[in-house]
């Protein structure tokens, strides 16, 4: 089995559910995927670490730092920092809050990132692509330069098309429909 089969598999296993769901983006659902049900264990973050790293190469986005919006975003991409310090490109992780911090210094994007670096925005699912927009505004805002946007998986709802028309490249390891035949 390759890793994307393991990820999709895992994914399937332990983050996918059928029922009737309401999903962030507010549409209606019988689809839902926790993928933080995989991405905050320990075989689920190495090997999203190193598929991460995988994509990132493979669409030759040399990034300064990963992150996105809290808090699917953030076990992907503190996973993708940690598996890439053994690469020739080492990236560091933030995070980019829902809202700016009502204390100290208020910030909206919390960690080693600034003004002209060059981002990719993680997200585990894309339906609307709305929430990786929001990171985009945020990091835009700092100074930093979103190149692409990598998602673990992509509900191909539209979301893909969306960042796209936002001048966004965008890569996911999965999709609902190479998951969904695998839900148990």
């Amino acid at each position: 089995m390759t890793e994307h089969e393991r990820l999709v598999r895992m994914l399937a296993t332990r983050s996918a559910r059928r029922g009737k769901f309401t999903l962030a983006s507010g549409r209606e659902s019988t689809l839902y995927i926790d993928a933080r049900l995989t991405t905050m264990t320990p075989d689920g973050q190495q090997l999203v670490g190193k598929l991460g790293c995988d994509a990132l190469a493979a669409e030759n986005w040399r990034p300064v730092a990963v992150g996105g919006l809290t808090m699917g975003a953030d076990p992907i991409a503190y996973a993708i920092c940690h598996a890439s310090a053994s690469t020739p490109h080492p990236v560091r992780a933030f995070a980019v809050r829902k809202e700016a911090k009502a204390h100290g210094t208020g910030k909206l994007v919390e960690g080693p990132v600034a003004n002209g670096d060059t981002v990719v925005v993680i997200e585990d699912t894309v339906t609307t692509g709305q929430s990786a927009a929001k990171a985009v505004d945020a990091l835009r805002a700092i100074g930093a330069v979103p190149i692409g946007v990598l998602a673990l998986v992509d509900r191909e709802e539209g979301g893909r098309e969306h960042l796209e028309t936002l001048g966004l490249r965008v890569r996911a390891l999965t999709t609902a429909s190479e998951i969904v035949p695998h839900i148990s």
